[in-house]
């Protein structure tokens, strides 16, 4: 009877430390997305925490009237998308060759990359390297640079490895070549894991705000993270407000409740919520593809 209460009593511990750990994570979110809908000279006055008190659109209706956070927004995208699926074709592709027994020096090379994981140029250099490719201020350096990820090659190796051999084979008997195997065969089945390191290199290329800071100073080019992270590090909103048209100013001069802290929080939940959709979507393959290779027979 004591052991069982004292089970109880440990999962009861349990649930409620969970309970605090998960209402300590989202009420920073939550809390935002209130005062982005909470008119401004009414935040300014404090007392804002979980629920609105004078409910407004207006924040958001100013965010989308400036083209230049929209065009920034299509550059996350753009990025993002592109930037995604390039990372996971060239980096599967190089996991697969790590896989085949016949490459020469494939434990130097396998060495070589797992050095880079944890020593790298610095900045300085990073930087020379790419100024000296002609990336400065190319939609390219959003891509380029992440084409591979020593980590996620490790992973997608390990998968490729579990593999039943016989299907590579059948493959060869019928006339495929390594191209033909990879695309065809291996890439198919590869779902769970694509999936989950997809969801990761996308959400570090959408987060990214420090990578554009650098090498990106054509505002055309600049993603909606380092456009936010601007924001609330200057006064570059009121230089927004300031440049709108004269349609856009006279509507903005009749919104007497908007300030700065309301435009910032409105345009962190815009940067948010896209990549934050993305998760219920492939949740599901989170289990099979993160513990790829945790387990041998």
């Amino acid at each position: 009877m004591k052991a069982t209460l004292g089970d109880r009593t440990l999962t009861i511990f349990v649930y409620v430390a969970l309970a605090i750990i998960a209402f300590t994570t989202f009420y920073p979110f939550w809390n935002a997305a209130v005062i982005s809908v909470n008119k401004g000279m009414d935040t300014a006055l404090g007392g804002i925490t979980f629920w609105p008190r004078a409910f407004t659109l207006e924040n958001y209706e100013v965010v989308f009237q400036d083209s230049r956070i929209l065009h920034a927004f299509y550059i996350s995208v753009m990025r993002t998308v592109i930037g995604t699926i390039a990372a996971i074709i060239c980096t599967a592709i190089f996991a697969y060759g790590m896989t085949k027994r016949e490459l020469m020096g494939r434990k130097y090379y396998m060495i070589a990359c797992v050095i880079t994981m944890y020593f790298s140029g610095g900045l300085i250099p990073t930087f020379l390297v790419i100024r000296s490719l002609g990336l400065m201020d190319s939609f390219l350096v959003f891509v380029v640079p992440g084409l591979i990820s020593v980590w996620n090659m490790i992973i997608f190796r390990t998968f490729f490895m579990g593999l039943p051999i016989g299907l590579e084979e059948s493959a060869k008997i019928d006339g495929c070549g390594y191209w033909s195997t990879f695309f065809r065969i291996v890439l198919p089945l590869s779902g769970p894991v694509i999936a989950t390191l997809a969801l990761f290199t996308a959400v570090g290329h959408w987060n990214d705000w420090f990578y554009p800071s650098i090498y990106i100073t054509d505002e055309k080019l600049i993603p909606i993270q380092t456009m936010l992270q601007q924001i609330l590090n200057s006064n570059i909103m009121t230089e927004q407000m300031s440049q709108l048209d004269s349609a856009s100013q006279s509507r903005l001069s009749a919104m007497k409740s908007i300030t700065s802290k309301s435009l910032s929080m409105a345009t962190m939940m815009v940067a948010t919520i896209p990549i934050v959709l993305v998760y219920p979507f492939v949740q599901k393959y989170f289990v099979k593809g993160v513990l790829v290779g945790s387990l041998k027979e």
